[in-house]
């Protein structure tokens, strides 16, 4: 009887020793807390547009040759004499709204009657929108004086986004002293572009 009791009070620590190991097992097979973070973006390219204006306020787009901008000179380029420089302004800036850039002056091929192989000209940023002989001696040089009407400008100019600045372009075109008589009643035309190319911000 003893004994019989013994048995089973054995068998009964075994089950429960059982249980134990499978409770164990159960805690462990447990699914895991998780979480996230999501993140998003939206991009949009900007866009970059210069403007020019003759008269050094009046800015609109002249984005092709065909509607190109009439520089207003100082002395009519009508009747140019040797030895008259005459003198005209263009102003560039960034449209509102546009990314930063930089600008090239460039030369077209003159037409006209043949005029332009006695010309020279020259052109220089300025402070202000005054072109004249009194403010060009003291601009900054784009086209070295007394260049060919086909030069190009070998310096570029920085304008800031949405037209934060502008840049003002002097001019001068001459007839040299020692243009000859086969100059005469001769014309020209030209056509000049400012390439504008933008910048990383």
């Amino acid at each position: 009887m003893r004994e019989a009791r013994r048995l089973r009070s054995r068998r009964i620590r075994a089950v429960l020793a059982g249980g134990l190991v499978l409770g164990v097992g159960a805690t462990m097979t447990l699914a895991a807390w998780n979480d996230s973070e999501y993140a998003t973006a939206t991009f949009t390219a900007g866009t970059f547009d210069i403007v020019g204006a003759a008269d050094g306020a009046t800015f609109a787009s002249h984005a092709t040759a065909g509607a190109a901008a009439a520089l207003t000179f100082v002395a009519a380029p009508t009747a140019m004499a040797p030895g008259t420089t005459t003198y005209a302004l263009y102003s560039v800036k960034t449209a509102n709204p546009s990314i930063a850039g930089t600008l090239q002056w460039s030369a077209g091929t003159p037409g006209g009657t043949g005029l332009a192989t006695y010309l020279t000209y020259g052109v220089k940023t300025i402070a202000g929108t005054a072109c004249n002989s009194t403010t060009y001696p003291g601009g900054t040089a784009v086209v070295a004086d007394g260049s060919a009407l086909t030069a190009n400008g070998t310096t570029t100019q920085t304008v800031s986004a949405n037209g934060g600045n502008q840049i003002n372009y002097c001019v001068a075109v001459t007839l040299p002293l020692t243009a000859p008589n086969a100059a005469q009643s001769l014309t020209m035309s030209q056509t000049w572009q400012v390439l504008g190319t933008s910048s990383a911000p």
